[in-house]
């Protein structure tokens, strides 16, 4: 009796999910349920396609993309009576034509009337989670289902499209264009000149796409990089250079010779500087490079060398402050950076609400950057790199996600010790496999360096048509620079902060050799090579890490495979070393106890995978802007405060001098 009641259950709820399965959805509800959908595709059936798991088709509320085998699609869509429109978006670039100049204004003309191309889609066996497309004309079928990682994507669409307007938004008082247009006018001006006075065809046409270029992008003068070069200028001219004559002082607090054992603090000097060199060293360093030069030719090296070099004063102030004004609490835990040298500092100059605001604005923007740029960026393009050379993990961005976090929970739950004991070993390793393979590929073209130099000298000051002139080449290297060394921008002062020392001018002085080693070696070697092997005019439109691998690959094959690695480490030692910066702003918000430590470490390992999984553009945009953003609160407050720093270092030199801070080696 009891078998059969049971048995009646389970046909009556199987009866229920069989009819409900089947329901028949009307034209506007397969519309609702389409719009802002991503959907794989399981099967074709009648054309020869390669259908693997990272393909997909995605729906929003107008415009469809699709990507199967080697084919990418998009435009527009309509649905009429169960039956799926497709207007294709035609790109007229990729068609065979001509540029002319129409009244100053670039067209381009095709050879050949380009096809509108609309394809009709009848929607057969449609549920909520699968459905089929039946194209009339042909008679393929193409079968579509969705699973957890189309939900990721679907998530990452939406936050990505919130994020947008608030990009937009932040962009332009970041990037604030301070020639009011000016600049623009100017290059588009000059290219217009040039375009008119050219007589070889193939050339007249690179500009005029170039001036089609610039009327969609316009050049700016972005006050972000001004008012990172101006803090730069500033203090290399308050401290009197400080970035050359106190070079060799550095050199020997590196080496230990003036370590006293009895200092308070965590770590060494040369641990505190491979921990803060850990998170500037990194992507910028080999895509950001390459994309410079490739937009601002050979002559933006010259100007990235400049920035990096001024920028070494920025350095030096603003970690001498983090040292100056730092907590040291009973258990010798360290806390230190602009957070408190903007509150306390200020507060010592009668200005307690502004240093208050800007240290509360300072550590707001660095556990953004912390999270995104510091983090989910990085274990992105670590995952990109590792695909690339492991194509079959392709699919498996959560499991390289769940790794790298676990490795990086190993390492910070030590809190700065630990991190700094992983530093101090990898930031010089992963500089000597980079700096290493560089030098192997300037070995072999060592006939064509006096030619590199002469191209990076004339490029600076006489750059090549199409460059927006100087001015142009003159930003684009002093913005490379300034988005790498983050010099100004204060988070390596919150590393430095926790160096063994009484002397906070002696930490500022480590500090300095920052910029020299991320700019000055690694950018320039990054330039050098991509000058040298002639990669740098970018024929084949490549990005940022692709062009680098391209460079490194045409002298021995397989140092693509080196790149790899040196992206994989410059990823995680970014990740570990931000996440003690946004830990320390973290504790400053909401106050230093284990669960609130607790809180910010598990939020950082779960964005780990979030980055690895999926792609966030304006997120991560967002998030980089807040790095940027973090430079506004930190110079205001390094401007207030460099009199004292001066006066620090006035004092030290004359102890150095007389004696009275002894070298201990």
């Amino acid at each position: 009796m009891k078998r059969n009641i049971l048995t009646s259950i389970f046909l009556l709820f199987f009866s229920i999910y069989f009819v409900v399965s089947q329901e028949s959805y009307t034209s506007e509800q397969i519309k609702d349920i389409l719009s802002s959908r991503e959907y794989s595709y399981k099967s074709v059936e009648g054309l020869d396609l390669k259908v693997s798991e990272g393909d997909f088709i995605m729906f929003d509320k107008k415009l469809f993309f699709y990507k199967v085998d080697s084919i990418q699609a998009k435009g527009s869509w309509v649905l009429n009576n169960k039956t799926l429109e497709f207007l294709y978006e035609i790109d007229t670039l990729n068609y065979k034509g001509n540029w002319i100049l129409d009244n100053n204004t670039p067209k381009y003309i095709p050879f050949d009337t380009i096809p509108e191309i609309i394809r009709y889609f009848e929607i057969i066996d449609f549920s909520y989670n699968k459905f089929t497309l039946l194209e009339k004309e042909t008679g393929f079928k193409f079968h579509f289902a969705r699973n957890f990682t189309n939900k990721l994507n679907e998530f990452s669409f939406f936050l990505d499209g919130a994020f947008k307007p608030i990009v937009s938004n932040l962009a332009k008082v970041i990037f604030y264009d301070l020639s009011l247009g000016y600049y623009s006018r100017h290059v588009a001006h000059e290219l217009i000149n040039e375009i008119n006075a050219e007589v070889d065809f193939e050339k007249k046409q690179k500009l005029i796409g170039l001036l089609d270029k610039e009327h969609k992008e316009k050049s700016k003068v972005p006050f972000i990089v001004l008012w990172l070069v101006f803090g730069a200028l500033f203090f290399t001219w308050k401290m009197k250079f400080i970035n050359f004559r106190g070079f060799k002082h550095a050199i020997s607090l590196v080496k230990g010779d003036y370590h006293d054992p009895e200092n308070k603090g965590e770590v060494s000097h040369f641990q505190a500087l491979t921990t803060a060199l850990s998170g500037t060293v990194g992507l910028g360093n080999i895509a950001g490079v390459a994309i410079a030069i490739s937009l601002g030719g050979p002559g933006a090296t010259f100007w990235m060398i400049v920035a990096g070099l001024i920028g070494m004063s920025s350095k030096f102030v603003e970690c001498t402050l983090g040292v100056k004004y730092r907590k040291i609490d009973e258990n010798g835990v360290v806390s230190g950076g602009p957070m408190y040298y903007l509150k306390d500092g200020l507060a010592k100059r009668n200005l307690p609400k502004l240093g208050k605001f800007l240290a509360v604005l300072f550590a707001i923007l660095c556990v953004g950057g912390s999270i995104g740029g510091g983090n989910m960026f990085q274990a992105n393009q670590a995952f990109a790199a590792f695909k690339t050379v492991f194509p079959a993990m392709s699919n498996f961005g959560p499991l390289f996600g769940l790794f790298l976090a676990i490795m990086v929970g190993f390492v910070i739950i030590g809190g700065i010790k630990s991190i700094a004991k992983v530093t101090e070993k990898i930031v010089p390793f992963m500089a000597a496999i980079y700096v290493g393979a560089a030098l192997i590929i300037i070995g072999y073209h060592i006939t064509d360096l006096g030619m590199v130099f002469g191209k990076i000298i004339n490029g600076a000051f006489s750059p090549e048509a199409g460059l927006g002139g100087f001015i142009g080449v003159l930003i684009i290297g002093f913005k490379r620079a300034a988005f790498s060394n983050e010099a100004g921008v204060g988070s390596a002062s919150i590393a430095h902060s926790a160096a063994k020392t009484k002397e906070p001018i002696s930490e500022g002085m480590v500090a300095l050799l920052e910029p020299f080693i991320d700019t000055i070696v690694i950018c320039t070697m990054t330039a050098i090579v991509i000058i040298i092997t002639g990669t740098y005019t970018n024929d084949g439109g490549l990005g940022g890490s692709e062009l680098t691998a391209e460079a490194f690959g045409s002298v021995i094959w397989w140092f693509p495979y080196i790149l790899t690695i040196a992206i994989l480490l410059f990823a995680f030692s970014t990740i570990i070393s931000w996440s003690y910066y946004g830990l320390k702003s973290w504790t400053f918000l909401f106050g230093q106890n284990k669960n609130t430590e607790l809180t910010y470490k598990i939020l950082l390992l779960f964005f780990v995978v979030v980055g690895s999984t999926v792609n966030l553009g304006s997120v991560l945009d967002f998030s980089d802007m807040m790095i940027l953003a973090m430079a506004f609160p930190n110079i205001i407050g390094l401007l207030f405060l460099s009199s004292e720093v001066k006066e620090d270092l006035k004092t030290y030199l004359d102890k150095v001098k007389n004696g009275t801070i002894k070298k201990f080696k």
